[in-house]
C-alpha cells in the first residue's frame, strides 16, 4: 500500500501570505513551510507574485493559493483553534479579528481575509458530551446566546444543571 498525504487547500484572492504569517505568529505550534511564485511565463496570475503558501497549524498541514478574486471564502468551511483556558481563547479571539474581522455566534468568526475560524474552549466537548441530557442541554443553551465563548458561564450552566433535582 502507498503513503498519501493530506493537506486542505484554501483559496484566496492575492493576500494568502499576508494571512498565513498573521497566523503563524498568532497561533501557537505553526510554521510557514514553503513559498512559491508564479513563474516569469505564466498566462494565470502575476507574474513573480506569491502563488502558494504551505504551512503547518499543529499536525495539520494547509496550501493558501492565491487564485484570484473567483472563490471568496464561506463560514461553510472554517478552521478549529482549540484553547486551554479563558485567556487563550481571548488571545487568539482578539488576534483574529484584529485589523478587521467580523465575530458570529457560538464561537465563530471571521478574519480580515475572509477566512472563518471557531475558537473553542477544549473543556466545551467534556460539557456537551456529559452523559446527564440536562447538563449538555443547559451548556448548549447558554453556547447560542454567545458570540465569543465565555468557560465560566458555560461551566456555571453546566452546575446549575447537574445540582436541579430530578423531577418526581
Amino acid at each position: 500500500m502507498s503513503s498519501s498525504t493530506y493537506k486542505t487547500c484554501l483559496w484566496f484572492d492575492d493576500d494568502g501570505l499576508e494571512a498565513v504569517e498573521m497566523y503563524t505568529e498568532l497561533l501557537p505550534d505553526a510554521e510557514i513551510l514553503s513559498v512559491s511564485h508564479y513563474p516569469e511565463d505564466i498566462e494565470f496570475g502575476r507574474p513573480g507574485a506569491v502563488m502558494q503558501v504551505e504551512f503547518r497549524l499543529g499536525d495539520q498541514q494547509y496550501v493558501v493559493l492565491n487564485g484570484g478574486p473567483m472563490f471568496p471564502h464561506t463560514e461553510a468551511v472554517s478552521v478549529q483553534v482549540f484553547v486551554d483556558s479563558q485567556e487563550e481563547l481571548d488571545r487568539v479571539w482578539d488576534g483574529l479579528l484584529a485589523g478587521g474581522g467580523e465575530p458570529s455566534q457560538c464561537g465563530w468568526l471571521t478574519d480580515r481575509f475572509g477566512m472563518s475560524w471557531q475558537v473553542i474552549p477544549s473543556r466545551l466537548a467534556e460539557l456537551m458530551s456529559d452523559p446527564d441530557p440536562d447538563v449538555a442541554g443547559a451548556v448548549m443553551a447558554q453556547l447560542l446566546q454567545m458570540s465569543k465563548l465565555d468557560l465560566a458561564p458555560l461551566e456555571a450552566a453546566a452546575t446549575r444543571a447537574s445540582s436541579t433535582p430530578a423531577p418526581s
